[in-house]
């Protein structure tokens, strides 16, 4: 990283989304912490914030820092989407409000905990038969992708069939929020038959009768929404609930995996499994950016963004920056993770984060109440992608009681 005064503005010549970066964010991210508030990036020519405080007062601003226009490289105003916006994370007030307002009555904690008897036998049936085969095993596909794949359509009203390509098609999603480098390239050749699938999943015909769809198509019967918003939100489930439900569980089992000191606490106190959770969250971030677009010009310590210029806001980087956590690189049960920005902040922040913990405390407490011991049986490995911190396979060995 080079840094000029030019302007005022940091300048950064490293590219975020090069093969290195994403291996291992972790060394640019304090470098450009260190480089500024906001720092250019050349290689794309749009604006980037990686410290705490800015990339929070970015979020909550949605006025300056729109979503409209993309959360994304691509700028909405100026290049046609590959596939409609989401009216939730894609859109601003007041398109934004009734989608919102809708999914978040069908999602919220009071509902969620309906769940939670239900969630928690398939949690304890999935070790169960986990725990009857071998004991060293892949904890990616094993554990952090069977289980949201086993409840979270079930919830939302999917049919049984082809479920797998839920998580084809949300990786292709979340890479190209990022530029169209090898990962978009890698995704393109399916996208429009996984985008065909999942589209036609947010019919009415569709889904279940009961469940979060039915509930959605409901809200037009009210009046709420639009019968054309409907599928659309449909759609913001489907594409943001299951792989980032994934990557957490990914994250928390790595966390508890590489550190048996936190395992026994949270053996000893199954109450922390929530607290685990956003810890997790808070380390890894496996919604490690998103972009925002300026409605005008702002300036933020001493740097003026023009209007209609691009913000790469780094949340992995604000939820390790030393001025806001201490021992940020540390896993620890005894912090209050609260206030980190792993689910976004604001009138965006993601609506599905209750269901996100339920899934992931459900999982964690059955593993707790008959594992002893979990630890990497081998070198795990990352699934690189443009905006995911993610996890390809996580080799482990665990003991019983």
């Amino acid at each position: 990283m080079t840094i000029t005064d030019a302007h005022t503005v940091a300048q950064s010549s490293d590219d975020p989304f090069s093969a290195e970066i994403l291996q291992d964010p972790l060394p640019f991210q304090e470098r450009l912490r260190e480089a500024g508030s906001v720092v250019r990036l050349q290689t794309y020519g749009v604006y980037a914030m990686g410290r705490y405080d800015t990339v929070r007062s970015a979020l909550l601003d949605w006025q300056d820092f729109q979503s409209a226009a993309g959360v994304g490289m691509t700028d909405f105003t100026r290049e046609k989407p590959w596939r409609p916006p989401s009216l939730l994370l894609e859109a601003d007030p007041p398109h934004h409000d009734a989608p919102r307002e809708v999914l978040a009555k069908i999602l919220s904690p009071r509902s969620i905990r309906e769940l939670e008897p239900v969630w928690a036998d398939d949690a304890e049936r999935l070790v169960d038969q986990l725990i009857e085969g071998p004991l060293e095993f892949d904890a990616v596909t094993h554990l952090a992708e069977a289980f949201p794949l086993r409840v979270f359509p079930d919830a939302v009203g999917l049919p049984g069939s082809d479920r797998d390509h839920l998580l084809p098609y949300g990786d292709h999603l979340f890479n190209t929020f990022g530029p169209e480098n090898f990962l978009v390239q890698q995704g393109a050749p399916r996208a429009p038959e996984l985008s065909a699938w999942v589209n036609a999943q947010c019919s009415r015909e569709s889904l279940a009768a009961t469940g979060f769809g039915a509930d959605i198509w409901a809200a037009t019967d009210r009046g709420d929404i639009t019968p054309a918003q409907a599928p659309l939100i449909v759609r913001s489930l489907l594409s943001a609930g299951v792989d980032t439900t994934v990557h957490a569980i990914g994250a928390v089992l790595h966390a508890f995996a590489t550190h048996p000191d936190q395992w026994r606490a949270l053996r000893e106190d199954p109450r922390l499994a929530r607290r685990a959770f956003d810890e997790a969250i808070r380390l890894e971030s496996p919604v490690q950016t998103f972009f925002r677009t300026t409605t005008r010009d702002v300036t933020l310590h001493g740097t003026t963004i023009p209007e209609g210029h691009k913000i790469l806001m780094f949340l992995g980087a604000a939820n390790r920056d030393p001025r806001r956590w201490e021992r940020p690189d540390a896993f620890d049960l005894t912090r209050d993770p609260s206030g980190h920005v792993g689910f976004g902040m604001g009138i965006h922040q993601c609506v599905g984060q209750h269901v996100a913990r339920l899934e992931a405390g459900t999982l964690v407490t059955a593993l707790a109440r008959r594992v002893k011991t979990i630890e990497l049986s081998g070198p795990p490995s990352r699934r690189l992608n443009n905006t995911l911190r993610a996890w390809e396979s996580m080799p482990v060995r665990i003991t019983l009681e």
